[in-house]
């Protein structure tokens, strides 16, 4: 057999076995139908460069459905998700966005529906027994109701993109506790929101998990860049106020991005 015979029959056998074992090279995002569903950590508040036709959804091109979307050029790419929305929103006015083409959903939600700015300012204006009673009542809801919403919300989904790699994306922890900061909430209060954050991921990954879906979240990537940690990727108390306790576009890029792109 000729050296060029051995080599040809070499390459064949190695593609084979690597076709057999799993190892061939995943399909391109080229293919994928992309929809983006969700509330404002998915349409980007708090990263600026709002699209005009969005309105007060405050879609932003900075948000990492957009930054994936122009990364990997997928065949199709529907923006749906609006800031203030809850998962009865997301089901009654985001899925028309969804079709039996669908490939790939994105979707954050839960945390309006447990008034997650009420209870921020609850805690930046009133008393610390005020604030550490409604993020208690918070997590009583997250345990109660919000199980059966999330399960309604995913149920919708699947429905109407049956075919669809659905991927849940959480939230973050806000604070580094004993972190720089040397005013505003005690620390209490920190810990409070923070034990909140970890509840609602918790409970939402696991009805993502019992839906099929693909939970990824983001407190690794945020790790280091919450409020106090003296390189903050999410916005404190700001103006204008909506951005309050939102990512920044560094956020977006390097912590809901990489999140993201690691679970499609």
């Amino acid at each position: 057999m000729s050296v060029r015979s051995l080599r040809a029959s070499v390459l064949a056998f190695v593609m084979g076995a690597a076709a057999v074992l799993g190892m061939a090279q995943p399909a391109s995002a080229a293919g994928h139908n992309y929809v983006a569903l969700g509330d404002s950590y998915s349409s980007g508040v708090g990263a600026g460069s709002y699209t005009s036709e969005s309105g007060t959804c405050r879609r932003s091109t900075k948000a990492y459905p957009q930054l994936w979307a122009a990364a990997n050029a997928p065949s199709s790419f529907r923006f749906a998700a609006c800031s203030g929305a809850t998962t009865n929103s997301v089901s009654s006015g985001q899925l028309g966005a969804l079709n039996t083409s669908t490939t790939l959903v994105s979707v954050t939600a839960g945390g309006n529906d447990m008034g997650f700015a009420d209870v921020m300012q609850a805690c930046v204006l009133q008393s610390e027994a005020t604030c550490v009673s409604r993020v208690n009542s918070a997590i009583s809801l997250m345990n109660s109701s919000l199980p059966g919403k999330l399960d309604t919300m995913y149920n919708n989904i699947r429905s109407r993109a049956p075919q669809a790699r659905v991927v849940v994306l959480g939230y973050p922890r806000f604070y580094k506790l004993s972190g720089s900061c040397i005013a505003g909430l005690t620390e209490t209060e920190r810990g409070a929101i923070n034990n909140a954050s970890d509840v609602m991921n918790g409970v939402i990954a696991k009805r993502a998990a019992n839906a099929g879906f693909t939970f990824s979240s983001v407190v690794d990537e945020f790790t280091g860049h919450e409020l106090c940690s003296g390189d903050a990727w999410l916005h404190s108390v700001t103006v204008p106020i909506e951005n309050s306790y939102h990512p920044k576009a560094t956020g977006q890029s390097s912590g809901y991005l990489p999140a993201f792109r690691t679970s499609v």
